[in-house]
């Protein structure tokens, strides 16, 4: 959590400031399943462009969320993993999950039928 950019009294901002915007929350659902490589993260997240997802795992990375291993091959590989302190987010991501299905998704579905 090196990166809040100040000291702030309410909880919830202080998740917001880790896991809010666009991208991370999407990013660490898609860890959920477990270690992921750039390419498979980029395929299920296909709007996000390449850029973005690079500097969106950097933050995440520094705020300790998630774990970037390296490995010295050829073609060189790197894999993404949670954290123990992503991890603990998991019951967060999963109850907007279902949510997302129970109030969005099922009525959309109502609605285009």
């Amino acid at each position: 959590m090196t990166r809040l950019k100040e000291m702030t009294q309410c909880p919830v901002t202080a998740t917001l400031e880790l896991i809010g915007g666009k991208w991370k929350t999407i990013i660490l659902y898609s860890l959920t399943a477990g270690t992921r490589r750039f390419g498979e993260i980029a395929v299920r997240i296909p709007d996000i462009s390449r850029k973005v997802l690079t500097e969106q795992l950097k933050e995440l990375e520094a705020d300790g969320l998630i774990l970037r291993v390296q490995y010295k091959e050829i073609p060189p590989r790197v894999e993404y993993s949670l954290t123990e302190l992503g991890k603990s987010l998991t019951p967060v991501i999963r109850e907007l999950e279902l949510w997302g299905m129970e109030n969005i998704l099922a009525k959309r579905q109502l609605i285009l039928a």
